[in-house]
C-alpha cells in the first residue's frame, strides 16, 4: 500500500504535523503530536480503523485517497531458486511442507545465569 496522507494534507493547504494536529483536533482525534508526526513521516505498519475515518474526517477525503494499492514483486522472487541447501542435501528442492530437523548435537540445555 502507498500512505498518500502528505498529499491529501497538501491538497488542503496542510503542510506540517502540527497543522496536521490542529485538523485532526478540529473533528475530536485528539492523537499525540509523536503520533501525528509518525504518520506524517512514513508509512504505519498499522492504522486503527477508528483512527483512519477520524483522518478522513478531518482532511474531507476517503481511505482510497489516502491509501493506494500497489502491485507486490512476486514474479521475481518465484524466479529464484532457493541460495543454499542444508550440508548433504540433494539439489532436489521439492516445494512443500517444511519439517523441522532434529539437530545433530542433541537436545538444547539451558545453563543457569552466571
Amino acid at each position: 500500500m502507498k500512505w498518500n496522507l502528505r498529499m491529501v494534507a497538501a491538497q488542503r493547504d496542510i503542510w506540517r504535523p502540527v497543522q496536521l494536529l490542529a485538523a485532526f483536533k478540529a473533528v475530536g482525534f485528539n492523537p499525540s503530536l509523536s503520533k501525528t508526526s509518525a504518520l506524517w513521516g512514513g508509512t504505519p505498519v498499522t492504522v486503527r480503523l477508528e483512527d483512519l475515518d477520524m483522518i478522513c474526517q478531518a482532511l474531507q477525503c476517503t481511505v482510497a485517497d489516502l491509501m493506494q494499492a500497489e502491485p507486490v514483486a512476486i514474479a521475481e522472487a518465484s524466479e529464484e531458486q532457493p541460495q543454499s541447501l542444508a550440508a548433504g542435501e540433494v539439489a532436489r528442492a521439492r516445494p512443500g511442507p517444511v519439517h523441522p530437523v532434529p539437530r545433530r548435537d542433541g537436545p538444547r540445555r539451558l545453563l543457569p545465569p552466571n
